[in-house]
């Protein structure tokens, strides 16, 4: 989907404008003048359109004048799985990033697609640590003292309208 922003002038004798792509935007930001014909230098860069995920990803990125070219570069670059990741670890977790270098696989978090606390869980009890149970023992485990433990190193969130847990190192 072509994402659609809006640059609005800090100078509030000036006009702002809509631009899709960084060369539209480098085109009408050089051209822009305030209404006493003055250059307009400064603008504050706002999301406008776009699907829900790179809603997201331009809020936990910070969106701004200055990162705005490498924004619209890694919006059309990265997969969904990527963004997820950025917007959990920098947005969630508060892990900071260079806009030039960030790579979202080499952000400390770990995400899981789950409906509750307690599948994740399962997840965790039987995948990583127990294996495949037989079950004979799965009575004998308790799920929900676990989930409770889990509770406090894993969070929630909802991205795009999908439920997460992660944990963030």
């Amino acid at each position: 989907m072509t994402l659609l922003f809006y640059a609005q002038p800090y100078d509030i004798s000036a006009e702002g404008f809509y631009f899709r792509g960084f060369d539209e935007y480098t085109k009408q930001a050089d051209t822009a003048k305030n209404q006493y014909g003055d250059k307009v230098e400064e603008f504050e860069i706002q999301f406008i359109d776009g699907d829900q995920l790179d809603c997201e990803l331009a809020k936990a990125w910070g969106l701004n004048q200055a990162n705005t070219k490498r924004f619209i570069e890694v919006s059309d670059e990265w997969d969904d799985e990527q963004k997820i990741r950025f917007i959990l670890a920098v947005g969630e977790c508060g892990l900071s990033f260079d806009p030039d270098t960030v790579d979202p696989w080499s952000l400390d978090i770990d995400v899981h697609r789950m409906d509750s606390l307690e599948e994740l869980t399962v997840e965790v009890v039987e995948g990583w640590c127990l294996g495949d149970t037989s079950d004979r023992l799965k009575p004998y485990i308790d799920y929900k003292a676990i989930a409770d433990d889990l509770s406090i190193d894993f969070s929630e969130a909802i991205v795009a309208g999908e439920r997460l847990f992660y944990q963030c190192y």
